[in-house]
């Protein structure tokens, strides 16, 4: 494992921000650890970081660093290892008329109300609830990496073609993809559309000889975010050192 002592980040300082709110956790304070200046964040310097523990959120560069929690645990699916369980399979075949579009960031209207149609559903009191246009847009589409947006829209044989049913914001870095955010179409309730995503990008990272699918943190207590564990072989940095996650 790469010590973060170890990394050229000689440029950048790091600071902890004060206590806050745990958005996962009811009851618990949470800080983070914030890398600057941002502007000299690279796409190498930042899959550095990523595989550091850290994540981004438009050109904020972050990891958890809470004084009495260490709940999160970032995590990378071993793509060439991985294994899909039957609802996975099931997931992938339900799926596969949906068409991908890989796009350049940049701002699309329909995007954006699929967003908030997917806030007010799966987030509804949250801080992210509500998010007005220039949040969204500098939450999402502010980057200096190398990011894609990834559309899925029905298929030609569906009965509503060109719907557009979910959106994947990804980033490629030279050791694999780090998943940033994916929200999708909830009025479906048989759709498996979050585990599709994950599969997709899979398939793309083997796709592109990348060995890992970096999926953010993991939360063993947290329905929002132990899903995770679902995927494997999935690894965990616990303890400076990238180790196996068992499933559920």
């Amino acid at each position: 494992m790469t010590q973060l002592k170890e990394l050229p980040l000689t440029t950048l300082q790091f600071y902890a921000t004060a206590p806050y709110a745990c958005s996962y956790l009811p009851g618990k304070t949470a800080r983070s650890q914030v890398a600057t200046p941002s502007h000299l964040i690279n796409a190498d310097l930042y899959g550095e970081l990523v595989n550091a523990g850290f994540r981004r959120s438009g050109l904020y560069t972050y990891r958890p660093y809470c004084d009495e929690c260490n709940a999160c645990t970032a995590t990378r699916i071993l793509v060439k290892e991985f294994i899909p369980s039957r609802s996975q399979r099931r997931a992938w075949k339900k799926h596969l008329g949906l068409e991908a579009r890989v796009l350049n960031l940049g701002y699309q209207e329909e995007h954006y109300q699929l967003y908030q149609r997917y806030q007010n559903e799966r987030h509804a009191g949250g801080e992210m609830d509500h998010e007005n246009q220039d949040q969204y847009m500098q939450f999402l589409l502010q980057s200096r990496v190398n990011s894609r947006i990834v559309e899925f829209r029905d298929g030609p044989n569906d009965p509503h073609p060109g719907r557009l049913r979910m959106v994947s914001m990804i980033d490629i870095l030279e050791h694999g993809i780090s998943s940033v955010y994916t929200f999708f179409d909830t009025t479906t309730n048989a759709a498996s559309f979050g585990s599709y995503s994950i599969l997709w990008q899979i398939s793309q990272a083997l796709e592109l000889n990348l060995p890992y699918l970096y999926l953010g943190y993991y939360i063993k207590n947290s329905e929002k975010m132990s899903y995770k564990a679902k995927f494997q072989p999935i690894e965990g940095l616990i303890d400076d050192h990238w180790q196996p996650i068992i499933g559920p």
